[in-house]
């Protein structure tokens, strides 16, 4: 890390000295002549470590520029130089938050062990911040599960979005996590510590809805007994997530488009507008293009809607972060149902990975649900899963009548597994968790074995 210096001192040879010393010695430097020019450089950031002389011609002094710096950017230390007769306007200095203090005529050498020692705090503040930074921002994007390339993209694209004015259209299959997604969007922003509210749309009807959204007067319509406010008014100052957006019909579009273009709207049996500050994400799986193409949504808010779109891809698409997703809800399910499973056995997890998932991450969260309720030992069998999941898996089975012995239940066994792995007997003796001599014998045992023993199956 390369670090800036700003030298603040009225006499030039000092400051043009110290400037060519620090440069020498590997540091960006800036010099001024006054604390106003001092001032100035120091508002126009990038400096990391001020050395100012105390006595200074001018309106503003070597104590205003420390006061100024320790109040608006206390992470910033400051030397203060002064000379021997004013030792206790240092000592004074440092009371008020210098980090260090020399008189002149300067010890250039001690000079450079205090900037040394003043910029590894310096370096180490730097990178706490940053950590903490990295910590928050990682909390608050852990309910997005997934490391594969297309949910990076995904992920890429909210932390580009998260800060800015611009609404938002998340599309994607139900059941995707379109809701996790804007969620995350909220909570990287600046408006985090204020609400986010969510609607599903397509769960009210056309009169609830709009109540719902744009709140009502006291006798708006029929068991309207009070006033009751919308979700628009609730969330000012956060965000709103419209939930199925594609379901709204033409009535309450016309007022969610005038919200976005006015920010403001009145309540259902009021005529008083309410303006609102309320950053909108929506949601469809439906095709917004094709609603509009057929009349059922309008044009100009669909616009609006897609200022920033975001396409969250289906599980069958991001097979690599099954493996995260199955340990966070095996986690929760074990918690919620005081259960202490392990994990999946190598049949179940295979099905698990060849299974389609047509509903997504929603389909997967109850399959590990149902499965943690069902499992009888520490991991969860393939017998565990949901029928459509163990079925449409196609991991195959082995079929034994009632009633054979132990050899016959053996050699059905070898004989399938055999099959199987197309003759490979290094495999199925692998499968099968015995040694290649063993298979061999077994296989002579049972009259198994053809003549050409070693042939290229063989390994």
């Amino acid at each position: 890390m390369k670090f800036t210096i700003l030298i603040i001192d009225d006499e030039k040879n000092i400051r043009e000295g110290l400037a060519a010393d620090f440069e020498m010695d590997g540091y960006n430097v800036k010099i001024a002549a006054n604390g106003k020019e001092g001032l100035d450089l120091i508002a126009n950031g990038d400096i990391d470590l001020v050395i100012t002389d105390l006595r200074m011609p001018g309106s503003i002094s070597g104590e205003e520029v420390l006061r100024q710096v320790t109040t608006k950017m206390p992470g910033i230390p400051v030397i203060v130089l002064t000379g021997h007769g004013s030792i206790d306007a240092a000592v004074k200095a440092m009371q008020d938050g210098a980090y260090d203090f020399l008189t002149k005529p300067l010890n250039l050498a001690q000079l450079e062990v205090i900037v040394k020692r003043a910029l590894e705090g310096r370096e180490l503040s730097i990178k706490h911040t940053e950590l903490l930074k990295q910590v928050s921002t990682q909390k608050k994007t852990d309910m997005v599960i997934g490391k594969s390339a297309a949910m990076q993209k995904v992920m890429s694209l909210v932390k580009k979005v998260a800060d800015a004015r611009i609404s938002v259209l998340i599309t994607g299959e139900t059941g995707v996590g379109k809701e996790v997604v804007a969620n995350a969007i909220h909570n990287l922003s600046s408006r985090s510590e204020k609400a986010f509210i969510p609607v599903v749309c397509s769960s009210l009807s056309e009169t609830l809805l709009e109540s719902e959204l744009f709140g009502h007067e006291k006798g708006a319509f029929t068991n309207a007994e009070s006033m009751h406010k919308g979700k628009f008014e609730l969330a000012h100052g956060g965000t709103i997530f419209l939930d199925e957006i594609g379901e709204i019909n033409q009535s309450v579009q016309v007022k969610l488009l005038r919200v976005l273009q006015e920010k403001k709207f009145e309540r259902v049996g009021g005529e008083a507008p309410i303006e609102v500050d309320v950053r909108v994400i929506a949601a469809t799986n439906k095709n917004l293009e094709e609603e509009v193409k057929a009349g059922r949504f309008r044009e100009d808010l669909y616009f609006r809607l897609n200022g920033i779109h975001i396409e969250v891809p289906p599980l069958r698409e991001r097979k690599d972060d099954i493996p995260l997703l199955l340990n966070s809800f095996l986690e929760r399910y074990n918690e919620e149902n005081g259960k202490n499973i392990t994990g999946f056995d190598n049949h179940a997890r295979s099905a698990l990975y060849k299974y389609d998932w047509p509903g997504n991450i929603r389909e997967l969260q109850h399959c590990v649900e149902s499965s943690v309720v069902m499992a009888g030992g520490s991991e969860i069998t393939l017998e565990d899963l949901p029928p459509s999941v163990s079925k449409a898996s196609g991991v195959e089975s082995i079929s034994l009548p009632i009633g054979i012995t132990l050899d016959e239940a053996e050699k059905i066994i070898i004989q399938e597994n055999l099959a199987a792995n197309k003759g490979n007997k290094s495999k199925t003796a692998e499968t099968l968790g015995i040694g290649r001599k063993t298979l061999h014998r077994k296989l002579q045992e049972y009259g198994m074995e053809n003549e050409d023993s070693e042939s290229e199956n063989d390994e």
